[in-house]
């Protein structure tokens, strides 16, 4: 580690959970960032800033003036960009360490497989159930790390996926053929609730590349913005389950 990568560190470096050994880990890691939104903005903000060697950003919208309340990578300026052009703008000006990578479609099938299979980890910060199902599926069958994370109008969740612990997947969660009319273009969302969630996100990833945060591994963390209420729900791998029970 050069000296001034350990200037930039040193706060995490100084922790004892994280030291020069587990920075040296987030250094070395690649990271796939699934949605440049509300989660999105957060995560890969804190991940860049936090040292994460290879970020690639993927998103296929553009950035609206109705983005702004709550998607802090993007800026009045933004309007009208690639929402995957405007956040790299704002990561290698944070951290010109972290190399960021731009997808500016919908990433799906065998590329989607590919891209996953590139990687360390994923980070689902997407808006849509079936994004989340075939995202989930293809880290499911590449052995890739998952943390999921989802928040509309005050509430949100987070869970996370680890192979080498076999540990329930997301389609655990939910039946194969969820549907969902949800999004927060129709029922709103309050713009800090998926700054929560998704600063947890990058908090979860951080924490799995230096060896730890195993915490949410079979386990769903529901937040309650309103009532400022935080429950975690047991969640059992399913036996059943048509994603993972053959892995």
């Amino acid at each position: 580690m050069k000296q001034n990568q350990k200037d930039r560190y040193a706060r995490h470096i100084r922790l004892s959970q994280i030291g020069e050994k587990g920075q040296q880990a987030i250094l070395d890691a690649s990271i796939l960032v699934v949605g440049v939104g509300g989660l999105g903005s957060p995560a890969a903000m804190y991940l860049a800033a936090g040292g994460v060697g290879k970020l690639i950003l993927n998103d296929f919208d553009i950035v609206e003036t109705s983005n702004l309340q709550r998607q802090i990578i993007h800026h009045n300026h933004s309007v009208g960009e690639n929402k995957v052009d405007s956040g790299q703008q704002t990561l290698e000006m944070l951290n010109p360490e972290t190399k960021v990578e731009v997808i500016p479609y919908q990433l799906e099938g065998d590329e989607l497989k590919q891209t996953i299979e590139s990687v360390d980890m994923v980070l689902d910060c997407s808006d849509n159930y079936p994004t989340r199902f075939e995202v989930n599926r293809y880290c499911v069958e590449t052995g890739t790390i998952l943390v999921s994370g989802a928040a509309i109008r005050l509430e949100g969740q987070i869970m996370n996926y680890q192979p080498a612990t076999n540990s329930a997947c997301y389609q655990c969660l939910y039946s194969q053929a969820y549907e969902s009319e949800e999004s927060c273009e129709v029922e709103g969302v309050l713009g800090p609730v998926v700054g929560v969630i998704g600063t947890l996100q990058a908090l979860q990833a951080l924490l799995i590349l230096a060896g730890l945060g195993e915490e949410l591994v079979n386990r769903l963390l529901m937040f309650d913005a309103q009532g400022m209420h935080w429950q975690g729900v047991t969640l059992p791998k399913n036996p059943n389950c048509p994603v993972c029970s053959g892995h």
